[in-house]
């Protein structure tokens, strides 16, 4: 029974990270997204990035008006394996930059009012496909108990709040507890902390 109810809370989940998705005009004859050469991904971003903005902020979520000024942590997308295969762009926020930008693997804390913001699009039949934007916040213990002191949100790509539990979002994250729960950007992709 709890092996269906995961597969089912599964598949629900990957229509609600669906739900939303805006394309553009961005095409590629790369399917595999862990294949596509780094200039390719650039041009991909390049393309994308302004419909990823303009459909962010079509709501009132105020870290979606206002990620883009803050610390970008890499150089440019890369596909992780999580989020479904999509292409990730983290953003920290002046709280979280210097500590996130160490990508240390052990004794992370990370300051209460962090916030990282990440830009999400994946390859779907030959076109680029903006997805959610992922936001986690640190609240503290207090406020966030049971999720390392996280809060996990988003925005769908038409500006809309992405619905999702945070058991979701922090069992993945669990992974990473000595990170405080962070996962960073693929290695070769980082910027570091003195840029």
């Amino acid at each position: 029974m709890k092996n269906t109810t995961l597969r089912i809370s599964s598949v629900a989940t990957a229509l609600v990270l669906s739900a939303g998705a805006a394309f553009a005009d961005c095409p590629t004859e790369v399917a595999d997204p862990f294949d596509i050469a780094e200039d390719e991904v650039v041009a991909l971003y390049d393309c994308i990035s302004d419909k990823m903005i303009e459909g962010y902020t079509k709501g009132d979520n105020e870290t979606a008006a206002n990620y883009r000024n803050w610390t970008n942590s890499a150089t440019r997308p890369a596909v992780q394996g999580a989020h479904q295969e999509r292409f990730l762009q983290t953003f920290a926020n002046d709280v979280a930059a210097e500590q996130y930008l160490k990508f240390a693997y052990e004794d992370v804390v990370m300051p209460t009012g962090s916030i990282l913001a990440k830009e999400s699009f994946r390859i779907r039949k030959g076109r680029a496909v903006v997805g959610p934007l992922f936001i986690m916040e640190k609240v503290g213990l207090d406020n966030a108990t049971d999720y390392g002191g996280w809060l996990y949100s988003g925005v769908l790509p038409n500006g809309k709040p992405l619905k999702i539990k945070q058991a979701f979002c922090h069992d993945c994250h669990v992974a990473w507890e000595a990170q405080d729960h962070l996962a960073y950007p693929v290695e070769e992709v980082r910027v570091s902390a003195s840029n």
